[in-house]
C-alpha cells in the first residue's frame, strides 16, 4: 500500500473502538502504512460503560467488573499497556440463588446451569422431585430438529423443563445479557450447548465429556485489574496518537461518493474517509445512515435499561452474613433486585480492611422502572431486599448507583441472521464499512476487544484490495 494517504475513521471510543484505534495504530506504526486513523467520541470520555469509582480505598465498578479469563483478547491488550502486574483473579466460594425467598447454593458441577455432577442435582431442594425427574429426559429426548434459530428458553425447557431453567438457568443467563431468554437468540448467545446436544444427544452427557478438568480448579474464571478497569481504558487511550481523537463530537450523518465516504460531524465539520469502523450502539446507526434503509431493523432490536447499586458498609454492619460470593434471583420471587455480589470476597482489593462492599443489580425486560427512581428510592428497595435474607444494621457509608440506560442490547431470536444480511447489503452498497461492537457479536469485554481487532483486519485488507484496483483504473 503506497503513494496517497488513506484515512480510516472509528466512530465511538467505547472498550471497541479504543481497541480498535490501538490496534491500527499499532499497525501503522509497525508497517509504516500510509494511513491517518481518527477517532470520534459523542461524549467527553473514552471507555463507554467501562468506568472505575475510586472512594475512601473502595475500587467500585460502575459497567462490567471483570473479564473471562479464558478468552485472552483482553488479557493482551492489558499486556499491552504494562497493566499485566495489576491484573487479579476473584476469589472462589460459594455462589447461590435465591427461590421462593430461601438462599440455595449453586450445585457443584453445573456449567450455566447444566449438570456435569449429578449427584449435586439429586440432592439440591432447587427442584422438587418431580422437576427432577422431568429434567432427566434429558438422557432420553431425540436432539432439537431445528430450523434456524430458536429462543435459549424453548431450548432449555424441551430438554429440562421449567423448574430447572425458571429455577437455575433462567437466572444464571439472564444476569449475563439482562434478557428474557425466552426471547433471547440461542444461535447468537450459546451455539455451543446446540451442537452438544447433536452430538452427544444429551446436554448433560455433553457439558461432562467436555469440561475440562481444570474447571474443577481453585483459580477462580474470572480477572480484572486491582486498579480497576477503567485503568485499562486510560492507559489505552495514553498510547493513542496525539491529535487522532476528538471527543464530545457526534457524527450526525455518513454517505458514499464515489470511492470514498463523507461524515458530517455536530460541530459543523466535514470529514473524508476511505474505511469506516462503525463502533457504537446498533440504535444509532439508522439515524447516521439515513440514506441506507437497509440498516432499519435495528431499529427494532430491543435493549434493556438496568442499574448497578454498590452500597459501601463497615464490616460491623452486616449482623447476619452469609458463606459466599454472592446470588442471583430467580423469577420466582417477590424482589426487584436481580444479583448481588458480595464485592469484598469476591474481590478482596475492592474494600479496605475492616469494610463491606456490595453490589446489587435492578432492571429485567419488562420491569425497568426502578431504573428512572431517585437514587434514596433505589436505595431503600435494594435494601428491603438484602434485609430479607441477611441482617444489615444503618444505612451505608455512601452508595453508587449507575444507571444504565437502553443500554443492554438484546440478541434475539434470528439476530445472526438479520446481522448476516445488513452486512450483505454493506459489502455491496457501503465496502470498507465495517461493525464492531457489544451490539453485533458478543457482549463481554474480550468480545468486543476480540470485533475491535477483526474491524482492524478488515480495513487493512478492504484498503489493500481498494488500492490495487485504484492502481489498476490509473
Amino acid at each position: 500500500m503506497s503513494g496517497e494517504k488513506r484515512t480510516v475513521v472509528i466512530i465511538g471510543g467505547g472498550i471497541t473502538g479504543i481497541a480498535a484505534a490501538y490496534y491500527l495504530q499499532k499497525a501503522i506504526k509497525e508497517q509504516q502504512l500510509p494511513i491517518e486513523c481518527k477517532l470520534v467520541e459523542a461524549t467527553h470520555r473514552l471507555g463507554g460503560k467501562v468506568q472505575t469509582v475510586i472512594r475512601d480505598g473502595f475500587v467500585i465498578e460502575r459497567g462490567p467488573d471483570s473479564f473471562l479469563a479464558r478468552k485472552t483478547s483482553a488479557f493482551r491488550l492489558v499486556q499491552e499497556v504494562g497493566l499485566e502486574d495489576e491484573i487479579v483473579h476473584n476469589a472462589t466460594g460459594k455462589s447461590y440463588i435465591l427461590v421462593n425467598g430461601k438462599l440455595y447454593p449453586i450445585p457443584g458441577g453445573a456449567v450455566m446451569g447444566i449438570p456435569t455432577q449429578i449427584g449435586p442435582f439429586i440432592t439440591t431442594g432447587l427442584f422438587s422431585p418431580l422437576g427432577k425427574l422431568r429434567a432427566a429426559l434429558d438422557f432420553i429426548l431425540p436432539p432439537t430438529k431445528a430450523e434456524g434459530d430458536l429462543s435459549l428458553g424453548q431450548f432449555f425447557r424441551r430438554r429440562f423443563g421449567d423448574e430447572v431453567v425458571d429455577n437455575l438457568i433462567e437466572p444464571l443467563l439472564s444476569g449475563i445479557y439482562a434478557g428474557d431468554i425466552d426471547q433471547m437468540s440461542l444461535m447468537s448467545t450459546f451455539p455451543q450447548f446446540f451442537q452438544l446436544e447433536q452430538r452427544y444427544g444429551s446436554l448433560v452427557r455433553g457439558a461432562k465429556r467436555t469440561t475440562p478438568k481444570a474447571a474443577k480448579q481453585r483459580k477462580g474464571a474470572f480477572q480484572t485489574l486491582k486498579t480497576g478497569l477503567q485503568s485499562l481504558v486510560d492507559e489505552v487511550e495514553k498510547r493513542l496518537e496525539q491529535g487522532s481523537v476528538m471527543k464530545g463530537v457526534r457524527v450526525e450523518n455518513v454517505r458514499r461518493e464515489g470511492t470514498e465516504y463523507r461524515l458530517r460531524l455536530s460541530n459543523g465539520e466535514e470529514w473524508k474517509a476511505d474505511s469506516i469502523i462503525v463502533a457504537i450502539p446498533h440504535s444509532s446507526v439508522p439515524a447516521m445512515f439515513a440514506d441506507y434503509p437497509f440498516f432499519a431493523p435495528f431499529q427494532s432490536i430491543p435493549s434493556t435499561s438496568v442499574a448497578t447499586v454498590a452500597l459501601a458498609f463497615p464490616e460491623s454492619a452486616i449482623e447476619q452474613d452469609i458463606d459466599g460470593t454472592g446470588f442471583v434471583v430467580s423469577r420466582r420471587n417477590d424482589y426487584t433486585i436481580t444479583a448481588c455480589t458480595w464485592t469484598h470476597k469476591k474481590w478482596p482489593h475492592t474494600a479496605p480492611s475492616g469494610k463491606a462492599l456490595l453490589r446489587c443489580y435492578v432492571g429485567r425486560p419488562g420491569d425497568e422502572e426502578i431504573v428512572e427512581q431517585s437514587d434514596d428510592e433505589i436505595v431503600r428497595v435494594v435494601m428491603d431486599d438484602l434485609n430479607k435474607i441477611m441482617r444489615i444494621t444503618g444505612r451505608p457509608e455512601f452508595f453508587v448507583i449507575s444507571r444504565w440506560k437502553q443500554a443492554m442490547p438484546q440478541y434475539t431470536v434470528g439476530h445472526k441472521e438479520r446481522l448476516a444480511n445488513i452486512k450483505a447489503h454493506m459489502d455491496s452498497e457501503l465496502p470498507g464499512v465495517f461493525l464492531a461492537g457489544s451490539s453485533y457479536e458478543g457482549l463481554g469485554l474480550p468480545d468486543c476487544i476480540d470485533q475491535g481487532e477483526e474491524a482492524v483486519k478488515k480495513v487493512l485488507d478492504y484498503l489493500q484490495v481498494s488500492h490495487r484496483k485504484f492502481a489498476e483504473v490509473n
